[in-house]
């Protein structure tokens, strides 16, 4: 949490925003938001805070350095090897 990420929707929304709270059914509550695109959506621009139902996330891109790669590596092995 705390983590400055990016969220792309299935209508093509792209929101900005501090990572505060995730949950197992990927919805996402976000504050400190903006959207990539204000000139195609003039009506987000007052949104500082938002909740995003999991249903229509299309993507959630996180910064290089939030992703522990060892862990993601680690469970890339495993599969690999069928344990």
């Amino acid at each position: 949490m705390g983590l400055q990420v990016t969220v792309e929707l299935k209508n093509d929304l792209c929101i900005q925003g501090t990572l505060h709270s995730v949950d197992q059914y990927l919805n996402i509550k976000l504050e400190n938001t903006r959207v990539i695109n204000e000139d195609r959506y003039p009506h987000m621009k007052s949104v500082k805070n938002c909740f995003i139902r999991g249903s229509v996330v299309r993507y959630v891109q996180l910064p290089a350095d939030g992703v522990d790669t060892d862990i993601l590596h680690d469970a890339t092995r495993r599969e690999a090897r069928g344990t």
